[in-house]
């Protein structure tokens, strides 16, 4: 039985930030590389101009994915009022970018800054949270205006305090009460976080509506020891028929190499760790 799916490709496999500059570059090397869709990691978006995207989507036949950078000035959970607007303005500038493309969903961590992962009382964990929940529906909100909806990608415990596993996230949403509030994964974080990957995925169902993968060491897919036959079968499970995408970074980067522990090149080449993974993920879904 093979899976329905797309494929797509993170700008942080090359580049960060990324800006307009990086159109000319990016997108017919991703686009020749058989990629469906360029999912765009957005740091800056007064750094991205969204007519030249958007032309340049229709020009190299690319559907495009908005995923978001949430750091310690955009924290949904800081007890700074100041910090959440902040945050509430780059959302809705992204949210803004989805519209504009065609994209039906913004994703990311957006309920608190990555890198946050502490020890605290648990009252303070239980303010932290509320504060995730209020902050989330109004960014929920903010997207049902435009049609859209978000979804929220745990990630594991050496990045975040507060969302680690698909069961985080699902008591999230179920709290948030929303339905523009949904869920996107990524291997990486589950092959550390999930006891078992496929009752994750099966237990998401059509909550998720992206996952982005890599190796277990976030190097070339089919290069490591990764689940890949857990993850198809909770796909199967499930009908997914969204895009799965290959998130992984540059280590020339230093401000990016510091936030996910990246101190060398996951792979001889960045884009061989795209096209070697690309060529794995098509055999894996026809399995």
């Amino acid at each position: 039985m093979s899976l329905h799916i797309s494929f797509g490709a993170s700008t942080w496999l090359w580049v960060s930030p990324f800006t307009t500059a990086s159109i000319g570059e990016l997108f017919p090397k991703i686009a020749g590389m058989g990629f469906d869709t360029v999912e765009i990691a957005v740091e800056d978006p007064a750094l991205i101009d969204v007519r030249a995207v958007k032309e340049a989507l229709r020009q190299h036949q690319l559907k495009a994915i908005i995923c978001g950078a949430f750091g310690p000035s955009r924290d949904l959970t800081h007890e700074d009022p100041a910090v959440h607007r902040n945050c509430f303005d780059y959302i809705g500038s992204c949210l803004d970018m989805c519209a504009e493309l065609g994209t039906g969903f913004f994703g990311g961590p957006m309920y608190s800054a990555v890198g946050k992962a502490r020890m605290v009382e648990p009252e303070q964990r239980k303010r932290e949270w509320e504060l995730a929940v209020k902050n989330l529906r109004t960014v929920c909100e903010m997207a049902a205006a435009r049609g859209l909806k978000i979804a929220l990608e745990p990630l594991n415990r050496f990045e975040s305090d507060l969302v680690n596993t698909t069961e985080d996230v699902l008591r999230l949403i179920g709290d948030i009460g929303h339905p523009a509030a949904n869920v996107m994964l990524d291997g990486f974080h589950m092959n550390i976080e999930e006891r078992n990957v496929e009752q994750a995925i099966t237990a998401a169902g059509d909550k998720l509506i992206h996952l982005q993968v890599s190796e277990n060491f976030r190097g070339t897919p089919g290069a490591g020891h990764t689940p890949w036959e857990a993850y198809r079968k909770g796909l199967e499970a499930i009908g997914y028929s969204g895009t799965v995408s290959i998130e992984s970074f540059t280590p020339q980067n230093r401000e990016l190499a510091g936030a996910v522990c990246f101190w060398h090149p996951m792979a001889e080449s960045q884009d061989g760790l795209a096209t070697e993974g690309l060529a794995f993920l098509k055999r894996w879904a026809n399995a």
